[in-house]
């Protein structure tokens, strides 16, 4: 094969769709742990669709469209899992999916706008309308995330939900890493690596899927625990 480009998106979505399974047959099936699969899901679908635009050949508007759409489902969701983490009840924490519900929608009536310019082994570069706007409603909730989890840690006992707690947030920083950089190069002037930020925090978030994996297979009850109960996030 003279042409890698993508593979490295199929490699990791390979791995994932193996996590998956693992984690429907030996997870508990509780609402966190239903909240990390679908996370793992997401992340899993991204890869895929970023393999068929790169090796594929499938680059069209919609397909691009089709990848921002799935990803930016990312964030809130993360979102939500944190917030069951902590079993955090509110009603208005369904607005958090309000900013991709609007992008998603609005990106409808612009798709000829969605090129994939370029493509490599292990990422994807895209132009989009609204570019900044819309990195600044996809990062806010991974910062929320990151701050939940560090007054969490500082507040919390329960063994459980620290060590989850602290998986979690190493995760999200990993996955925050790109970010850091890619700001701080626009500072400079330098805005190579914000135009395939989305791309590259994806291969990140390959971490943050392994974490996923750890704390949901720690948040299901093993047979000598269920006769004495502690708690499990996600559990009624």
């Amino acid at each position: 094969m003279d042409n890698w480009n993508g593979i490295g998106s199929l490699l990791i979505a390979s791995i994932e769709f193996i996590i998956l399974i693992n984690l429907l047959i030996f997870s508990g099936k509780n609402k966190f742990n239903k909240l990390g699969i679908m996370l793992i899901l997401i992340l899993m679908t991204y890869q895929l669709l970023e393999f068929l635009m790169c090796q594929v050949g499938l680059s069209s508007s919609l397909m691009a469209y089709f990848a921002f759409a799935v990803i930016s489902l990312l964030p809130p969701f993360n979102f939500i899992l944190v917030a069951e983490l902590y079993n955090f009840k509110s009603k208005a924490i369904a607005l958090i999916f309000l900013p991709a519900t609007a992008f998603i929608l609005y990106y409808l009536f612009v798709l000829d706008q969605f090129t994939v310019t370029s493509c490599a082994v292990l990422y994807a570069t895209y132009n989009y309308p609204l570019g900044d706007l819309y990195g600044l409603f996809y990062y806010a909730p991974v910062v929320a995330v990151i701050v939940f989890l560090l007054r969490g840690i500082k507040k919390g006992k329960d063994k459980k939900t620290l060590f989850i707690s602290k998986v979690l947030l190493a995760g999200n920083i990993i996955i925050s890493i790109p970010t850091a950089i890619a700001f701080i190069l626009i500072a400079t002037g330098d805005y190579y690596l914000i135009a395939k930020i989305e791309s590259i925090m994806c291969k990140f978030a390959f971490v943050y899927a392994l974490c996923l994996s750890i704390v949901c297979l720690y948040n299901s009850k093993r047979k000598d625990e269920r006769n004495n109960s502690k708690y499990i996030p996600g559990n009624k």
